[in-house]
């Protein structure tokens, strides 16, 4: 399925590093020829009157007593610029929400969506949430942005690494990311494991036949673990074979799970290497 219609939300300030992510997400969506619907949100906070007074919902004092704490105008006005640049058909809208209800929001507006890319900021808690609730909600694929390499990133993905592990969540991302992995110069297989079992072997083998069903060429290898966070050694890989697409699947443990003793979902969301394509 070709990815034609994208949800980019978004949230915070319009720092010169919000900017540089709006921007490569505009080129991507440019490159695959996508249109893209931007989400901005304005987290409200509510302020507690000086003087309590009783008050209706439509009072004066209590519609002023709702502040933004966010400058939803500023990204999209860099997103205006960036859709402009790169000739993307898009649409634009403006919410204003609780912090609560945010993440939720985004999920119910990317259900009929082809993907949602999220530009995320190193271990920030917002975007954690924001690409959890998309992943568990939204019933589509996430392509996240790692902020703080926006300008280094590449926009044509010619090297693509699968994290296999021939759980449920691995082989939906592999569907989410074929059209992806069909345009990429290099598609690599890695399993973590400290000694292949036979099954394991026997399924990344099964992996490589399946993508060549869909005329794409890969190659599969196992990886050792040797007592490495396994998020920790998908960053090392990404990093010293000059990746540009990590493809995972998301949570194949439960959140609570990651939660409290870690886990490559968790280390991988809260700063991803590269580009990373995820799905639950």
């Amino acid at each position: 399925m070709a990815i034609k219609d994208i949800l980019l939300p978004l949230v915070g300030e319009p720092t010169a590093a919000a900017i540089a992510a709006i921007d490569k997400c505009l080129a991507v969506a440019g490159d695959i020829g996508a249109a893209v619907t931007a989400l901005a949100v304005e987290r409200e906070m509510l302020v507690r009157p000086k003087v309590e007074i009783p008050a209706g919902p439509d009072d004066p004092a209590m519609i002023d007593a709702v502040q933004s704490v966010s400058d939803a105008h500023g990204l999209l006005k860099a997103f205006d610029v960036a859709a402009t640049r790169f000739g993307v058909s898009n649409e634009q809208r403006l919410d204003r929400l609780a912090a609560a209800d945010i993440a939720a929001n985004f999920a119910l507006s990317a259900r009929l969506k082809d993907l949602s890319i999220v530009p995320v900021r190193p271990d920030d808690d917002q975007a954690e949430k924001i690409v959890e609730q998309l992943l568990f909600e939204s019933g589509r694929p996430v392509l996240m942005c790692p902020v703080e390499f926006a300008d280094e990133l590449a926009v044509a993905f010619e090297a693509a690494v699968i994290a296999w592990d021939h759980s449920a969540q691995a082989a939906r991302a592999v569907a989410d990311a074929l059209p992806m992995l069909r345009t990429a110069a290099s598609v690599r297989i890695i399993t973590a494991t400290d000694k292949a079992t036979p099954a394991e072997l026997a399924s990344g083998a099964a992996l490589v036949r399946h993508l060549a069903e869909h005329e794409i060429r890969a190659g599969f290898e196992t990886i050792e673990v040797g007592g490495s966070s396994v998020g920790k050694l998908f960053e090392a890989y990404v990093k010293s074979h000059g990746i540009d697409l990590l493809v995972m699947g998301g949570y194949r443990h439960s959140r609570l799970n990651e939660t409290v003793w870690g886990g490559a979902t968790k280390t991988v969301i809260g700063r991803p290497p590269c580009w990373v394509m995820m799905s639950h």
